[in-house]
C-alpha cells in the first residue's frame, strides 16, 4: 500500500493496526545506457510488490543518496554524508511520530551503506522502535540468484537491466564489458574514475533474457516480503 494512495486518518488508522511500515532509499547516478533512476526504481518497485500482500505502507522512495565516485558523470547528484543523515533522521522521527514503531529500509543503492550507524544511534534514543536495513540485490538468495544466472554481474551491467530501467530507443552494446580494475579505481579521483568506466559499467554483460530477468525478480520480491513480514525481535 503506497502512502500516496492514503489520507492521514488512514495511516493513523494503519499505524494502530500494525506498526509496520517501509522506506525505500536509492540514488540518481549514472548507471551506463539504462535510467540515471535505477536504484531509486527498484528500490521503490520491490518495496511496493513485498509489501502489497499484507497492506504494509510503503513510503515515497527517498532518491538521492551518496555517490561522490561519480560526480564527473552528468546527472548524478550526491548528498554529502551528513546532509543525507540528517535528512534520514528527519524522516525516522516523522514515522515514529505517525506511530510506525518496526521500519524497514529498503536500500538499491551500496554507496549509501554507511547510514546504519546512523540507525544504531536513533534506536539508542528510540527502544520501543525496530530497524531492518534491507539492501534487496545483495541479499542471500537473490544474490544467489544473480550467481546462478551470470557471475559477471556488476553495477550498470544485466543484473540493473530490468524492462522498467530500460530507455526507450537506446541501443545497448552487445558482448561482455572486460572487468573494471578495481583497486585503481577506488584510489582515483571522480575525473579518473570517469575515465576508468568509460560508458560506466563496471563489467559484464549490459542485459540478459526477460525471462532471466523476471526470475531475478521474483527471488527479489519474495525475500524482501520476507523480511517485512518477520520475524522482529521485541
Amino acid at each position: 500500500m503506497q502512502i500516496a494512495t492514503m489520507n492521514w486518518m488512514q495511516v493513523e488508522a494503519r499505524a494502530r493496526k500494525d506498526d509496520r511500515c517501509v522506506l525505500p532509499i536509492g540514488s540518481v547516478e549514472q548507471h551506463a545506457y539504462l535510467s540515471l533512476c535505477v536504484d531509486m526504481i527498484l528500490a521503490e518497485r520491490v518495496a511496493v510488490e513485498a509489501a502489497a500482500p499484507q497492506g504494509v505502507p510503503v513510503f515515497p522512495v527517498l532518491p538521492y543518496g551518496m555517490t561522490p565516485s561519480f560526480v564527473d558523470f552528468p546527472g548524478s547528484i550526491s548528498l554529502k554524508l551528513s546532509t543525507y543523515i540528517c535528512v534520514l533522521e528527519d524522516i525516522l522521527n516523522g514515522l515514529y511520530r505517525s506511530g510506525f514503531r518496526r521500519i524497514v529500509i529498503v536500500n538499491g543503492h551500496g554507496g549509501n551503506g554507511p547510514v546504519e550507524g546512523l540507525f544504531a544511534e536513533w534506536l539508542n534514543t528510540h527502544r520501543d522502535a525496530r530497524i531492518k536495513f534491507h539492501e534487496w540485490w545483495k541479499a542471500p538468495r537473490t544474490w544467489a540468484k544473480v550467481q546462478e544466472l551470470d557471475p559477471a554481474a556488476s553495477h550498470a551491467s544485466w543484473m540493473e537491466n530490468f524492462p522498467w530501467t530500460r530507455l526507450p530507443g537506446v541501443e545497448l552494446p552487445s558482448g561482455s564489458k572486460p572487468r573494471l580494475d578495481q583497486d585503481a579505481f577506488a584510489q582515483s579521483d571522480p575525473g579518473t574514475k570517469r575515465r576508468l568506466l568509460g560508458d560506466g559499467n563496471y563489467w559484464g554483460l549490459y542485459e540478459r533474457s526477460d525471462t532471466d530477468m523476471l526470475a531475478l525478480w521474483e527471488v527479489a520480491v519474495d525475500e524482501t516480503r520476507a523480511v517485512i513480514d518477520g520475524p522482529w525481535t521485541g
